[in-house]
């Protein structure tokens, strides 16, 4: 049996854009319109898993210790619905990944350690970056972000309109 699975980038979807680093837990704040969405998404079936890039760890800005705070603060305001977080600590000024977005390879992780079916998943990201991994994969993708040219990717201005938008494919 395969599953079916969300991925959900992490920095302007699940918590709140800042327009430079969060990785302070008092920064962090996850918008109260997550926990119903991912809520509604698990009741459906779907496997919760989070892909994002960290560039700051790399860059020495930030701990790997205060980007796991900032997780474990998600998870609890998420309910703990979130099946896996994964992250690539790399930034391409100073390292260089597979595991980064555009790379593929956590994507590829994911799909394999939970048996997930891409033609079933969405990936759900607010930068194009996040969502050309989900495309090479065969991944379906939301982009939420109103600034960005959407196409050929599907478009919402928010967590909530995401998830109606999968619930009703």
């Amino acid at each position: 049996m395969t599953n079916p699975c969300i991925f959900l980038d992490r920095d302007g979807v699940l918590n709140q854009e800042r327009g430079e680093y969060t990785y302070k837990v008092t920064d962090f704040i996850v918008p109260d319109e997550v926990f119903p969405s991912l809520q509604r998404l698990k009741n459906a079936g779907f496997l919760l898993i989070v892909i994002t890039n960290q560039g700051g760890i790399a860059k020495g800005i930030y701990t790997k210790s205060e980007m796991h705070a900032c997780h474990i603060k998600l998870q609890k305001e998420a309910g703990g619905l979130i099946d896996a977080i994964y992250y690539s600590p790399y930034h391409p000024d100073f390292s260089k990944s597979l595991g980064r977005k555009p790379g593929t390879l956590l994507f590829e992780r994911a799909l394999a350690k939970f048996h997930i079916d891409p033609t079933r998943s969405w990936m759900i990201g607010d930068q194009i970056r996040d969502l050309k991994p989900a495309a090479k994969l065969g991944v379906k993708a939301i982009l939420m972000n109103d600034t960005l040219a959407a196409k050929p990717y599907f478009a919402a201005s928010s967590l909530t309109e995401a998830t109606d938008f999968i619930l009703n494919f």
